[in-house]
Parts: C-alpha cells; structure tokens; sequence
C-alpha cells in the first residue's frame, strides 16, 4: 500500500495567498501537518462560519491579512517571509459574482497574479518554487464531450472564467521572460469543481445542499443537466503540493496542469445531488428550480493525462467517496463533532489508499 509522504514539507518556508479560503485552510493545515513554516496571505475570512476560523489555524502560523490588489503589503510579506515555496489561490471565485462586480474580479484574479509574480521577480533572490491555482474554466467552451487538454484555447466565457484565463497568459508570460533558468519554475493548475467539508461558500451546489437539508427543505437546483469534474478537495490539494516539489527538485517540470478526476468522476449536477441526498438520508430530495441568472456552460470535462505521464499523478478517490466524506465532516460539524480529527482522520485515509483502489482510469 503506497503512501503519499508530504515529508518533504517538513521546515520548508511556504507562502500560501488565500489561506483563509476553504482550499487555503484545508492546504495551511496539511501543510502544518507536515512540519511546514507557513505564512498566509489573504482577505478576511469570505465566510461565516469559515473553515479558517474553525479551525483556529491562526495560531499554527503566521495570517496576514491583505489584498493581493496592494502590491506593497503584498511585496514587503513576500520579502519578510522568503519562502522555499509559493501556493497562489487568492482569486475572487465565484462565476455569479463576476457578473455582479467584474472590475473587482479582474483586479483580483488579473493583477493580482502580476503583483505575486512582480514581488517574486524583484525581491527574491533564491530559488522559489509558485504553483498558480486556476481553474477548469479557463478554456473556450466549446462543449465537447471529451476532456479539454492543457494546449486547447484559454478564452473563458464570463468574467470570472476570464480573468483566471488571464492569469493563465501573466504566468505563461513570467515564466517565459523572467524565470527561464532563474531557478524560479511557475506551474498553473487548472483544477475541476472541487467539493469537500468545510466549504460555506454561496452559489455551490454542495454547500446549497446542505443549507438546504439544515432547513429541511428541498434542494433547488438551477442547472441539474449541467455536467462538470467533481472531486474531493484533497485530490487537487496533493497535486498541488505534489507539483511543486517536483519543479522544485527539477525546474524543466514546470508546466500548466489540469487536475480532475476521471471519467466516472464527471457527472451532472442533478446526478450530484441525487447522489448527496442518498447519502445524507432524513429524507432529503431536490427539485428543479430553474432562475434567470446569467447562463452556465452545460458540458465541461479535463484531459488530465499531462499530469498522469509526466508526474506519474492518479486521482484517488471517486465521486461517491467525494460525496461520503463530505458529509461525514459536514455531520461532524453539525453535531458538535471533533472537525480537527475528521481532517486529520480523512488526509491520513487519503494517503493510504492503496493502488488497486484508487480510480480507475477510463
């Protein structure tokens, strides 16, 4: 039975923005777990509750609270901290918000990569490995139905999608012009819907889920047709960390990188939630509720074979394990229960996950 070592973390210095995120909190805590030094840079909680403040991690490391949009805060952090490592995540998040306020979004997603890279490209004077969280969305949609590869068009419809396919472009460019053979390799990760405990986010189906069943209300779903890679947020998080150790031990790794889970993995909305609800039990149920908002691409799926031949990365666990665990933590939660210990039980479990178990490709 393999285990997946995060030993390589231990007295590593890690500069994570958006730690106090739901990914940003489940990674700082990983990364603690491991034996890292770990210094965040980020917003308020987005939240409340937040997983961040739950988890009360910022007694464990070192929480700074700003913008990435002010990029002398963000700079002068960058310098203090001088981290081994850099995991970029900040990002306003959410396709609806966009809409809302796509100028916010923009400075946030657009130039805030360029202020990380800029602290990077000025101030660091060591080998420093980045790994830029995108997402599945910076492609053109065309609705395929196969998985989009990593050369297809980056030309995100809304603006969110946008401007993560943006910062795709400033961190091909940075690495093209700044770092080649600087020892600074940056890899983007264009990560599938990720799902997971601990996420209180508006506008996710999962979350809408559970306010839902805290309610004892039917979940209304906009989109159930709508088909898109879920996976439990420690599989993108492992390939994450897993990325940028291997550029750091070997710069020629860096590279852009869809991470999603395979063909099972990719299932409609309404197959989520029925699957949710059978999970949940106390009778849960959903209902169609179709809105007026602004429109969703109705098919989307990842060709995560780059990352498969050339770093040797399985996703691990499928959708029904996905969904599983994230009830468990959610039940967890609701109850009163130990959220600590289910985190720490679920990355232990997720390390262990022998090959014959974990997905299977096709």
């Amino acid at each position: 039975m393999e285990k997946l070592e995060l030993n390589f973390y231990r007295d590593k210095k890690v500069f994570v923005t958006g730690h106090t995120g739901f990914k940003g909190s489940w990674l700082c805590k990983m990364l603690l777990e491991a034996g890292a030094e770990v210094v965040g840079y980020a917003l308020e909680p987005p939240t409340s509750p937040s997983l961040f403040k739950l988890c009360q991690l910022d007694r464990e490391m070192r929480s700074v609270i700003g913008d990435v949009r002010d990029f002398t805060k963000l700079s002068g952090t960058v310098k203090e901290a001088n981290p081994d490592l850099i995991f970029h995540l900040a990002a306003q998040p959410l396709v609806r918000e966009s809409y809302t306020s796509p100028r916010l979004t923009y400075e946030t997603n657009v130039m805030g990569t360029v202020n990380l890279l800029e602290s990077v490209r000025v101030i660091h004077r060591k080998m420093v490995s980045v790994v830029n969280v995108t997402t599945d969305k910076v492609y053109h949609n065309r609705e395929w139905l196969w998985g989009y590869r990593e050369d297809e068009n980056l030309n995100g419809f809304d603006p969110y999608s946008n401007s993560k396919s943006c910062s795709e472009l400033v961190s091909g460019c940075y690495r093209n012009c700044f770092f080649q053979g600087s020892g600074i390799p940056i890899s983007t990760v264009r990560a599938g819907n990720v799902i997971g405990g601990g996420d209180f986010s508006k506008d996710r189906i999962v979350p809408d889920c559970v306010r839902a069943v805290q309610q004892k209300q039917p979940i209304f779903v906009r989109n159930p047709h709508s088909v898109r890679p879920y996976q439990y947020v420690l599989d993108p998080l492992f390939a994450y960390l897993m990325i940028a150790q291997k550029q750091y031990e070997n710069p020629l790794c860096a590279d852009s990188y869809n991470v999603g889970p395979e063909e099972n993995g990719c299932i409609s909305t309404g197959e989520l939630v029925s699957l949710f609800c059978r999970i949940w039990g106390q009778g849960a149920s959903w209902q169609h509720q179709p809105d007026s908002g602004p429109g969703e691409a109705t098919f989307l799926k990842l060709d995560c074979s780059k990352l498969k031949s050339k770093l040797c990365w399985r996703p691990h666990w499928d959708i029904r394990t996905a969904v599983e665990k994230t009830v468990e933590w959610t039940k967890e939660f609701l109850y009163h229960g130990n959220i600590l210990s289910c985190m720490e039980r679920q990355i232990d479990a997720f390390q262990r996950v022998p090959e014959e178990k974990r997905q299977v490709v096709g």
